[in-house]
């Protein structure tokens, strides 16, 4: 049984490389989606893993913070090779998406003025029906009752009194205290042991060095201003905060370098826009916002530095927390937390709705219009993303010209 089976040899990288590779190249749709090509390549197709074990590492996954579908990539790439074939793994995933956003951020550069503001301005208008989208279905699925809908509305609230990355941090510890103390869950039994195995002194490094870097680095930049260490820090703080899927990383990094100047507000949700219409996950994003990036490091450097610090708190989190995953899941304390976590990031991303997305976005009547054509595409007629943003692009282009 696939079970059964710990990391080692059970694959060359090359084969991690081209399964993972396919994947990053034709995974559209967001990580639900990214979960179902997963499970249909690993569990059914090539029999990595069976269906318990993929749905635990699934729990896993959503248990932590950070991109819920390149953490199970991680897993997966840890169970067939090791440590090598975790990297191998989020980089065949991960690094498509990446390298086309940089070269969005380029052409930006280069082609923008000469194309227009227009088409610009329409990927500002189709982050609104994303965002709205994806704040519909978080509802539903994190914040379906009155509790968890009122920690959300109370999360929202506090981010937009306090729209700076502490009412973010201070809106996730309201939602964990209350998952604490009002959301109770009972922890059902029918669960099995991860096959993937790693020592608990090295997962306690692991989680260890993950919480050094995020305490650590604010001090460090406290002493030693400099804007590498900022950057590094802002982006590796928002890829250890993020909880409930990519797009709740949208007001995690807006707080972090719209306010300072970094990137400007439209460069921000042109890029947002874009990165709707590429394969793999969505922290991709982060490649983009280095690359166009006002002060060094910027260009490949900075979409370098940015990606790796978005992603390297889910190497951490993910093979750290494997020894202690049985144990932690029996607690229904933990349980609950999570509950009233993922009711506050659906505030945070309702917050998000509002500012900067509705406001940057919607300045007309025909924008309005433009933003609930591409919500009825993707809600009702399930259009791909990456064409409602095509038409999106063209609409704005339109928009401009009459």
């Amino acid at each position: 049984m696939a079970s059964q089976q710990t990391p080692g040899p059970h694959s060359s990288l090359g084969e991690v490389l081209r399964v993972f590779l396919r994947l990053g190249l034709t995974s559209f749709g967001g990580p639900i989606a990214h979960l179902g090509y997963f499970r249909t390549e690993f569990v059914e197709r090539r029999k990595w893993l069976d269906e318990k074990t993929y749905a635990d590492l699934i729990a896993l996954s959503q248990f932590l913070p950070g991109p819920a579908s390149t953490k199970v990539g991680i897993a997966v790439g840890f169970f067939r090779a090791g440590y090598a074939g975790a990297l191998t793994a989020w980089a065949g995933f991960t690094l498509p998406s990446a390298l086309a956003l940089v070269l969005f951020a380029y052409g930006v550069g280069r082609f923008g003025d000469a194309l227009g503001s227009g088409w610009l301005h329409g990927l500002k208008v189709v982050a609104v029906a994303v965002v709205a989208q994806a704040v519909l279905g978080m509802m539903r699925s994190l914040a379906p009752d009155r509790d968890r809908a009122t920690v959300a509305v109370a999360a929202a609230v506090i981010v937009l009194a306090f729209p700076t990355a502490w009412g973010q941090i201070g809106a996730i510890i309201l939602g964990f205290a209350a998952g604490v103390t009002m959301l109770h869950v009972n922890v059902p039994a029918d669960h099995v042991s991860l096959p993937l195995k790693v020592g608990r002194t090295a997962g306690a490094v692991l989680l260890t060095v993950f919480f050094a870097i995020l305490l650590g680095l604010p001090l460090l930049i406290a002493v030693v201003p400099n804007h590498s260490l900022q950057l590094f820090e802002a982006f590796y703080r928002a890829g250890s905060l993020v909880f409930g899927g990519g797009h709740v990383v949208l007001p995690l990094l807006q707080a972090s370098v719209v306010p300072p100047g970094w990137v400007s507000n439209d460069a921000f949700l042109a890029g947002y826009g874009a990165a709707q219409a590429v394969p793999g996950p969505l922290f991709t994003f982060a490649a983009y916002l280095g690359a166009v990036m006002g002060p060094q490091p910027n260009g490949w450097l900075g979409a370098t530095l940015c990606l790796v610090a978005m992603f390297l708190p889910s190497f951490f989190l993910t093979i750290g927390a494997l020894p202690f995953w049985d144990e932690l899941r029996r607690r229904p304390a933990a349980q609950s937390a999570l509950r009233g976590v993922n009711a506050a990031v659906v505030g945070l991303l309702l917050a998000a709705l509002y500012n900067p997305v509705w406001t940057s976005g919607i300045s007309s009547g025909a924008d309005f219009a433009l933003a609930v054509a591409g919500f009825l595409l993707l809600f009702m007629w399930k259009v791909p993303p990456w064409l409602v943003v095509v038409l999106s692009a063209i609409g704005g282009a339109a928009i401009a010209k009459l």
